[in-house]
């Protein structure tokens, strides 16, 4: 039997303000339901998911507002740019996901777009809650000390 070639994982977007906005507590990997020319327009690299969100529809999560540019070579089969993706979970997945935004008023976030091993697209979602200004500050004031102190931990040897 022939042996499959593992590939690495190739990150495509990822939402670098996700983490100092929002306090991530728990993290979901999702599947993305997308039409051909989505794909390949993924696989050039082109996409942001920086002011996207997902949200809960008749019982499915969708992406919203995930920004795939159109594939220049697919002429009249090209897809929305902006339209919503349905997001691929398991059903007790969605149910917990819904619970901790309808009881908590968490918020769900993606914070990575990617493929997978095997090729696949994915999502890696995060059930987050806002943070506050001065939440903000402190981790600001948290990351600026360390760099800080490792730079005085080189200095001193």
């Amino acid at each position: 039997m022939a042996e499959t070639k593992e590939r690495p994982i190739k990150i495509i977007a990822e939402n670098r303000k996700a983490r100092f906005n929002y306090a991530v507590d728990d993290t979901v990997e999702a599947g993305i339901a997308l039409t051909g020319t989505e794909v390949k327009s993924l696989r050039s690299g082109k996409s942001t998911i920086a002011e996207s969100y997902a949200d809960s529809k008749n019982g499915e999560i969708w992406l919203i507002n995930a920004n795939i540019p159109e594939y220049l070579q697919a002429n009249r089969f090209n897809h929305e740019p902006k339209r919503p993706r349905k997001l691929l979970l398991h059903r007790k997945q969605i149910n917990r996901l819904m619970g901790a935004v309808d009881r908590d008023g968490m918020t769900l976030i993606p914070l990575k777009l990617y493929f997978n091993e095997r090729g696949r697209a994915k999502l890696l979602l995060a059930v987050a809650k806002g943070k506050k200004l001065h939440d903000k500050r402190e981790t600001a004031k948290k990351r600026d000390w360390g760099r800080e102190k490792s730079r005085l931990m080189r200095a001193r040897g």
